[in-house]
């Protein structure tokens, strides 16, 4: 059974028409004892098939060691948003309800290779000198 229904497809379809270049969702994921990995692939696979300019990649969290280091995956399920480069975005968990618009931002973000920071906030950035780790975190709460 399909979680994305006709009418959202369509609506998916038409704001990913904006993509600019190609993106590629990287699901980490295992069969055993992981609550919501096999709905969160089954609904990267409905939304990469709304766009030409989309791709899929599933890894065994598990038994895909190299890929799992190479992307830093920590837990499960996650994606990783891949652009030209790698941006460093990743999303654990199922990306429904509220995160399901995060997913869409993060995929046209990713593909038009532009942050939309202002270009004051980019040269504080610029001005980091140490390693830099940011989480954000999604609820309705």
């Amino acid at each position: 059974m399909a979680m994305l229904s006709e009418k959202d497809r369509q609506e998916i379809r038409a704001r990913l028409k904006a993509m600019e270049s190609p993106v590629k969702l990287i699901n980490f994921t295992q069969e055993l004892e992981c609550a919501f990995c096999h709905e969160t692939r089954q609904l990267l696979q409905e939304v990469a098939e709304l766009s030409d300019k989309l791709s899929l990649e599933v890894y065994n969290f598990q038994l895909d060691k190299e890929k799992v280091a190479q992307y830093n995956i920590d837990k499960i399920p996650a994606t990783v948003i891949e652009g030209a480069k790698d941006y460093g975005i990743r999303s654990y968990g199922i990306p429904s309800g509220y995160e399901f618009a995060t997913l869409l931002e993060d995929i046209l973000t990713v593909s038009q290779g532009r942050s939309g920071l202002s270009p004051a906030t980019i040269e504080r950035l610029l001005a980091v000198d140490r390693p830099l780790h940011l989480q954000v975190f999604v609820t309705p709460t």
